[in-house]
Formats: C-alpha cells, structure tokens, sequence
C-alpha cells in the first residue's frame, strides 16, 4: 500500500486523495479554513481566523491529536509556543516528526495550513502513509534567523528542539527532526535550516516548502525588515547559496500568480528539486489546500 502511495503521490490531487479515503467531511473542512483566511498574493503573512484545534473532526470521526505548550527558548530570550500534531491511533513514542515552520507575522498556532494537519491525519488512518508528526513553534517574523538582536530562531530550531523532542518521546532517541517544512517566509526558512544541519553533518531526509519566500531583489526583500542589510541577506538567501543546501531532497510547490514565483521559478530551474511544481493559485490557503496532499506524499516517501 506504501509502493502504491508512493507511486501516485506527485500527481494525486486533493480530490482524488479525499475520494480514495472517503473523508468527504474532510473536504469541507478544508472549505471552511479556506473561507476564513485574509492573506492574498500582496501579503505574505498567513492570516486566519480558525486554528487547527479548531477544525474538528472529519466525516470518518479522524482527526489529528493537537497539543500547545508553552516553553522558555533561550535562543529567542522569550517563551514560544511548541505545537506537536499527531496522528490519531499509532504510538507516538519516537515518531518521526517534520519541522513545520510559520510564515510571516505567522504563529506556531496556524503554521498548519492548507488543512495538512486533517490530511496527515487521514493518510495515517488509511494507511496510504506511514505514520510521522509535526512539529510548530513561534519564530518571530525575521526569516528566522537572528537579526543581530539576540532573537535566533535557527539556534532555536537547532540547538532547543532536539531536547525538547527527546523529552516528549518524540523523533527518536536524539530528538532530530527528520525533515522540515515551511510556507512563504517559512519556506526560506527551512532551506536555512537543511543547510545548517548539514553543515554540522546532520543532514534531513527532506524539505518540503510552499510558496517559500525566494525574492530575486533586496529592495523587495528591504520591505520586510527582516536583515540588517542586503549583504546579510545574501549570505543566507537559498537562491545564492544552493551549493551550501546539502543533500536533502527538496519539494517546492509554488502558485502561478504568487508573489514568489520568480524567485521560485530560479530555484527549480537551477537547484532542480526532486519536486518543483508550479500550478494555477496565489499565496493563500485556498492554494496550499491544493498542494497538501502532495507534500505528505513527498514527506512520507523519505521517511527512514
């Protein structure tokens, strides 16, 4: 069932996922964030007015096993919240969990877009997946990484979450997330951090980025306030620095009229991903709703 998964997953669309699956409740779901959210192609924030926990459960009574805690992050010198979404019904003692990274004026709380929490959950429960969790936490709206204020989500992400993983019985025994995804200013983000854990010869099994917040100009990437100067943001911007990525396969879907599409239509052409889809949307839920059954795919194929 597994093979089968894995051979169908670059072209299964949502709906065909949710056909297979019968979660028809599921589909509706997914509407209802839709409707909810207030991001458009000049906003690269996520904004919503529903949370994950909120969602409910599906048509097939299968929904995910969302908890919130809240833990002091030296790194970020402030506490942050750390969102673990599981799927119902397996052991979660070591699961394999994916980093799940929030874009822009975006929160651990809602990095869970496009319903990938539901369609984890549901591909778990069908067995179309093997099972694996995420894993959000707050990072600031720095493209996380420090921005020479003593704010550093990326020692964060490396240095905190492996023990704070191991605490929980989750990630196996050294709490090493096995793959990361982002979306828009998360998507950058998470090129940032397959390149960090390769250089310290921890490389991922995967990075899987939607919209991710690729700009081909400083003075674009200027509006954001989110380096000190274009220099700083060169040196860690994924599109001038691919031969520093590291070895993780990398999945990129991106919307056709989004406002990171060039920047994403230069980083297929020239880091050619394992998956580098480009297809009809803007940078909204209702697009990353379209991409989610894909990115489980891609995730569950490099699980090891």
């Amino acid at each position: 069932m597994v093979e089968d998964y894995r051979a169908a997953a670059r072209t299964l669309s949502r709906r065909s996922l949710l056909a297979t699956t019968g979660l028809v409740g599921l589909a509706a779901a997914g509407a209802a964030v839709a409707a909810g959210v207030n991001a458009s192609t000049e906003a690269d924030g996520v904004q919503r007015t529903q949370h994950a926990e909120d969602i409910g459960q599906t048509a097939m009574g299968v929904a995910p096993i969302i908890s919130t805690e809240r833990v002091y992050s030296k790194a970020r010198r402030c506490e942050v919240d750390l969102v673990t979404i599981l799927p119902p019904g397996v052991s979660a003692d070591n699961i394999p969990i994916s980093l799940l990274l929030h874009g822009l004026h975006g929160t651990a709380r809602n990095a869970a877009v496009g319903n990938i929490a539901d369609l984890l959950a549901a591909a778990v429960a069908t067995r179309l997946t093997p099972a694996f969790g995420f894993v959000a936490l707050d990072g600031g709206d720095n493209y996380w990484h420090d921005h020479g204020t003593g704010d550093d989500p990326m020692a964060m992400l490396l240095d905190e979450v492996p023990g704070w993983l191991a605490q929980r019985r989750l990630a196996g025994k050294d709490g090493q997330p096995f793959a990361c995804t982002g979306t828009s200013m998360g998507g950058f983000g998470a090129l940032v951090y397959a390149r960090r854990r390769a250089e310290r010869n921890r490389p991922l099994n995967a990075v899987a980025t939607m919209s991710p917040g690729l700009l081909t100009s400083w003075t674009e990437m200027a509006k954001r306030n989110a380096f000190t100067n274009a220099d700083q943001w060169a040196a860690l911007d994924p599109l001038r620095n691919l031969d520093k990525l590291g070895p993780a396969p990398v999945g990129l879907w991106c919307g056709d009229r989004d406002r990171f599409i060039e920047g994403c239509r230069r980083f297929i052409a020239t880091a050619r991903p394992e998956v580098g889809l480009i297809t009809p949307g803007t940078h909204t839920e209702e697009y990353w709703s379209t991409v989610t059954p894909d990115v489980i795919g891609f995730l569950s194929r490099h699980l090891r």
